[in-house]
């Protein structure tokens, strides 16, 4: 099978929201799914996440389980990019087929347990196992820019290695 045209896969807690225009217009994407078992069942969290994708853009709200199936089947013209909510849904996806090459961490909010990486980025055990096996048995790499339109993940990366390692 032709590997499908990712242009990103990113961690949002957020999902789909206001900076999310911003990485679609960046990306010229012309499909976003939303690979999130919780969001693929709840009608009134799509409604509000439509809002916001323009409506030339293809949008799906899919379980993690179908988006690693499904992916496989998207026409070699279209362009997508994937959002999950947290890196173990991110490794889910690899354990499940899903072709991964990077995967920017843009979004983890801190909560008790967690270490804080940046501004944005707050990571648990279980995020930092989650990738660790990421890059360590699919070989993803890894990177924190926050929007299309900054450089600060430049400044991340290091922490985020370290924090992994």
């Amino acid at each position: 099978m032709e590997k499908p045209n990712i242009k990103m896969v990113r961690v949002d807690e957020r999902l789909i929201h206001g900076q999310g225009q911003l990485w679609i217009k960046s990306l010229g994407v012309n499909l976003v799914i939303c690979a999130n078992d919780k969001v693929a069942e709840d009608e009134m969290q799509q409604t509000l996440m439509s809002a916001i994708v323009p409506k030339e853009v293809g949008l799906r709200f899919w379980s993690v389980e179908k988006t690693a199936k499904v992916i496989w089947k998207a026409a070699p013209h279209q362009t997508i990019f994937v959002l999950v909510s947290n890196v173990e849904d991110a490794k889910r996806l690899c354990d499940l087929g899903f072709p991964m090459d990077e995967l920017n961490i843009g979004n983890i909010h801190a909560a008790e347990g967690k270490e804080k990486i940046s501004q944005f980025i707050y990571l648990g055990q279980e995020d930092k196992d989650a990738l660790k096996a990421l890059e360590t048995e699919y070989h993803v790499s890894f990177n924190t820019k926050t929007s299309p339109v900054s450089n600060d993940g430049v400044q991340y990366i290091d922490a985020l290695v370290k924090a992994i390692h």
